[in-house]
């Protein structure tokens, strides 16, 4: 027995059973994401792009932020939901990501898959590392 009380095989299957569970409650596609994302998208029309991109570069910023505060202080003093508040502020930068892609026309699901060819047409030809667009 293990110290919950189960059988080992028991216990594996609870865990994965509870991982599956996990996995799906919070599993979305990116388009899904984008059409929720705009109804809650509120700034005017006549500043359509420029709104998210420069709210993402500002999120993307607070994301920077509390990770130099983990290079220069580590984990030990931050606060136990560190990983938490850094996530919600990747959620922030989803959702800057996700209105700007809808004000150009662009699904977020779109983008991601392109990317996704991309990156692994990069790793294909082993130029992974490196800089410049079209490697």
């Amino acid at each position: 027995m293990s110290r919950t009380g189960l059988m080992p095989h028991h216990e594996q299957a609870l865990q994965d059973e509870v991982n599956g569970w996990l996995e799906r409650k919070y599993s979305m596609d990116f388009n899904s994401y984008q059409r929720i994302a705009k109804t809650t998208a509120i700034y005017p029309a006549t500043h359509k792009i420029l709104y998210p991109a420069l709210g993402l570069a500002g999120e993307a910023g607070e994301v920077a932020n509390k990770v130099k505060k983990l290079v220069r202080d580590g984990t030990s003093s931050l606060p136990k939901e560190w990983k938490e508040q850094i996530g919600s502020e990747i959620g922030d930068v989803l959702w800057y990501c996700a209105v700007l892609a809808d004000d150009l026309g662009i699904s977020l699901g779109k983008i991601a898959s392109e990317n996704e060819t991309k990156l692994q047409n990069r790793k294909k030809k082993g130029t992974i590392s490196g800089s410049g667009d079209t490697r």
